[in-house]
């Protein structure tokens, strides 16, 4: 359809009076996010909607993050795809973004609209989920030891995931404190040195972020965490490049897809001697 045939569609900053329209919008389109898992998006995030005749088509969010902000659940209704809709978006949440470097993971549908709007690739990410099968935990050294975490090491926690993710994870993780179902961390020194959350989500169980010193620490701290919730489903999203791959697979966790880390700008760096070895979740980084 010609530029000058197409219907005048309304775009809008969302609301929390749209969460159950965007939800149905991601039920339609097989994805697996429950009403929670947006409405804890929403609250950390800057969202946009479009409409058309007050039905709501697609949604986009934008989430700051200290120097970045993470764009994620870039939607158009399949019925819309083809009119600009999702490059409107795009341009929506670039522009909340503001002077912070733009970040997303894109699938594979997705990447060529990112790659024109500027966004260049600089690693991968894998979707592995399934029916879990509990591995035993790899021993850790002597001077380590694997605790459940309490209120008095969140703000320790998050000094972990900035490092390991080089984002501001704050407001983040401050909310997602709240629904975590089980925290282990690795503990050395009187430090901690690692951790990993547990929580619901989508289908079932997530485990997210996970932010380590070393693969070894990364295994164990998921395993202690697979076995809390025994043949349950479970999702994480890990980066291709960080050796957990295989053992997931062992662990019943199948690699079912892989996305693109794109920015429009120089990545996040992580310091400090630890990485992320699980997201929070694909949206949000």
């Amino acid at each position: 359809m010609p530029n000058s045939q197409r219907p005048a569609y309304t775009f809008r900053p969302m609301t929390g009076a749209d969460l159950e329209s965007a939800h149905a919008l991601s039920v339609q389109l097989k994805w697996p996010h429950r009403l929670e898992d947006w409405a804890m998006l929403q609250r950390v995030s800057q969202g946009f909607v479009a409409q058309d005749d007050g039905r709501l088509i697609g949604t986009a969010f934008t989430c700051a993050q200290g120097d970045y902000a993470t764009i994620g659940l870039v939607i158009v209704s399949d019925q819309y795809q083809g009119q600009g809709i999702g490059r409107r978006l795009m341009e929506l949440a670039i522009e909340a973004c503001g002077s912070k470097i733009p970040m997303l993971n894109a699938t594979l549908a997705g990447a060529p609209l990112y790659a024109s709007q500027g966004f260049v690739d600089f690693g991968h990410i894998q979707q592995h989920q399934g029916q879990v099968r509990v591995p035993t935990a790899p021993a850790l050294p002597a001077d380590e030891r694997c605790r459940e975490l309490t209120n008095a090491d969140r703000s320790q926690q998050i000094e972990l995931a900035n490092a390991g993710s080089g984002l501001d994870r704050h407001t983040v993780l401050n909310d997602l404190f709240d629904s975590t179902e089980h925290a282990v961390g690795i503990e050395r020194d009187g430090q901690l040195r690692a951790f990993a959350l547990l929580r619901a989500f989508g289908r079932g169980r997530y485990i997210g972020p996970v932010v380590a010193e070393n693969p070894q620490q990364a295994k164990h701290l998921i395993a202690v965490l697979l076995a809390r919730a025994p043949d349950a489903f479970l999702r994480m999203d890990i980066p291709s490049d960080c050796g957990l791959g295989p053992w997931l697979e062992e662990a019943g966790l199948k690699h079912v897809d892989t996305v693109a880390q794109m920015a429009r700008g120089t990545p996040p760096q992580a310091i400090g001697g630890v990485q992320q070895f699980a997201l929070v979740t694909q949206a949000i980084g």
